[in-house]
């Protein structure tokens, strides 16, 4: 996946994300949204790994194409 692709998977994402938090405001999501979110939430985070794994490859001077994409356990249990 190119950087193009990459950020055009995180706006679409978080375009989403935005419109499920927004479109329940002052009540609950129902349990298939709530996992929507949670699994977006991940894409997310996945994406965001995947693009900077690319920059800095590219940074080093290595193949940005040889980035991969992380797991949910790997991503989900990052410090922040």
């Amino acid at each position: 996946m190119d950087d193009t692709t990459l950020l055009n998977q995180i706006e679409r994402l978080s375009t989403e994300e935005q419109q499920l938090e927004e479109s329940h405001l002052g009540e609950a999501l129902a349990p298939e949204e709530l996992a929507r979110l949670q699994a977006i939430e991940v894409q997310l985070d996945q994406c965001y790994d995947l693009l900077r794994q690319r920059r800095a490859r590219r940074s080093a001077g290595l193949n940005p194409d040889d980035a991969v994409i992380r797991s949910e356990t790997v991503v989900e249990n990052y410090l922040q």
